[in-house]
């Protein structure tokens, strides 16, 4: 498993080893020690896995706040996502600025996603898949969003939906914009 660094203190890309024949493949999902080297949260509480029936499924941008902050670990089973994080950590050096990732179930990627960081993605092939691990418990009474389309941070969402718009939770056209965020997170994030 190699754990690369990004731009974006805590925020990790993780490729497994693969081990593919003509039966398949193997592979390591996770790896305490490796998370325990990299100095990474690894108590990891709960497994959650989303299911998008069509392309142009949009899921974000969320985040859970403190004092149930949650820190996750991701990838896609099937299909394919354009993965986007936001620094919302107040006192960061990426403070505001996003960044976007492909995941598939092709390229086995794994992102390490911090507390501190509004997340989202888009679906771009059907039937999609997606897995991740979290740190904390769900924890209704602290979520957090911002608007996928927040003019001031300018996402670049490649334009694979039909009709006006990607297809949205009825919560996610309400999130407010980036401008309006009280961030409650402060960097270093302290989950303690």
């Amino acid at each position: 498993m190699q754990v690369r660094e990004t731009e974006f203190p805590g925020l990790k890309i993780i490729e497994p080893r693969v081990f593919q024949d003509d039966r398949g493949f193997f592979l390591e999902s996770f790896n305490a020690r490796v998370f325990e080297e990299w100095k990474l949260p690894v108590a990891f509480v709960q497994d959650n896995h989303a299911y998008s029936k069509g392309i142009g499924v949009l899921r974000g941008l969320h985040y859970q706040a403190p004092p149930v902050a949650q820190s996750k670990l991701i990838w896609v089973t099937r299909g394919e996502v354009l993965d986007v994080v936001v620094d919302i950590r107040k006192g960061s050096p990426t403070f505001g600025r996003w960044t976007k990732f492909h995941l598939s179930a092709e390229n086995f990627m794994r992102l390490f996603v911090p507390a501190g960081f509004a997340h989202g993605y888009l679906t771009l092939t059907e039937h999609t898949e997606f897995m991740y691990k979290v740190d904390a418990p769900y924890a209704p009474e602290t979520e957090g969003g911002i608007r996928w389309d927040d003019p001031d941070l300018g996402i670049t969402w490649p334009k694979v939906w039909q009709g006006q718009g990607p297809v949205l939770s009825a919560k996610d056209t309400r999130q407010p914009r980036f401008q309006d965020l009280e961030s409650p997170f402060t960097f270093p994030v302290d989950k303690e």
